[in-house]
């Protein structure tokens, strides 16, 4: 004995309404602006030297070739480049992240005298342009024998007034009574801040990393003063010294930026939900 299956009910699809049309017609024209530049760098790689420079310019190669790519790792050193700005932004952001989390704790949780004063000198910080410190920070490296050195490029960026702020306003959000309940069962302020403070403001310190990272890794202006040896060189740096007898190389510095912009990219796709989220939970601690 068969039984007939039962009807499936389908719902009808609703119809865009106007204004989901006009937010996705804007939408994608906006993806589109900010993609333009990033089309018009990779198709400028993949045509000759001769081609990128012609005028009228076209978007599209008429003679597609990886040339620019080729001669970029022949003669260039960017490899080298590479790890160089890898391990400046990972000691960077490593340190930043480490010295914003407990200073923000501390302004966040302890009192001690000269706590306002020290405020205040946070907060200036978050106004004096990094460009007027140059000078200063690089008399002070070059008094410190740091020239040319990985240490000379990562501890003048490892003074994060912004990030400190970030994490302080964060650190007030967070409820007292959960360090008050460790610290009736024994635990001291370390194991708190370990245990309790810093699992819970991963979003944040996730955001913090993310942005400090990509900071460090565009910075273009210190490691070109504190640097003078080819060896040292960052990404941004080296890139800007692609050129010949002739002048610039358009199609091998757009295959450059291309490869210095590839770890960002990467690191956005693959943690936009923690800088997302690190933003909101940010956002809410400084209400």
């Amino acid at each position: 004995m068969t039984t007939a299956a039962a009807p499936t009910r389908t719902t009808p699809r609703r119809a865009w309404s106007t204004g989901q049309i006009v937010l996705t017609v804007l939408g994608t024209a906006v993806s589109a602006l900010f993609l333009a530049p990033l089309a018009w760098a990779l198709f400028t790689s993949l045509k000759s030297e001769t081609e990128a420079v012609e005028v009228p310019t076209h978007w599209l190669p008429e003679d597609w070739t990886g040339q620019a790519w080729t001669a970029l790792f022949e003669t260039g050193n960017i490899t080298n480049w590479f790890v160089n700005s890898l391990v400046v932004s990972v000691c960077v952001t490593t340190i930043v992240l480490l010295v914003s989390a407990l200073a923000g704790y501390g302004f966040a949780r302890t009192e001690f005298r000269g706590k306002g004063l020290l405020m205040g000198v946070v907060m200036a910080g978050l106004m004096v342009s990094p460009a007027v410190l140059g000078v200063p920070l690089f008399t002070t490296v070059q008094q410190m024998g740091m020239v040319d050195t990985y240490w000379g490029m990562i501890l003048p960026q490892c003074a994060p007034a912004a990030m400190v702020y970030i994490l302080y306003k964060f650190f007030q959000g967070i409820p007292r009574e959960l360090e008050e309940a460790a610290f009736i069962d024994g635990a001291g302020r370390w194991r708190v801040f370990f245990t309790i403070i810093v699992p819970l403001s991963r979003p944040s310190l996730a955001a913090v990393g993310i942005f400090t990272f990509i900071s460090s890794w565009n910075n273009f202006l210190w490691p070109y003063m504190v640097t003078n040896n080819p060896d040292l060189m960052t990404m941004p740096n080296g890139i800007a010294t692609v050129m010949n007898s002739y002048g610039i190389q358009w199609a091998q510095l757009m295959a450059g930026g291309l490869m210095a912009g590839l770890p960002l990219i990467i690191v956005f796709v693959f943690f936009q939900r923690q800088i997302v989220a690190g933003v909101a939970h940010t956002g809410l601690a400084g209400q």
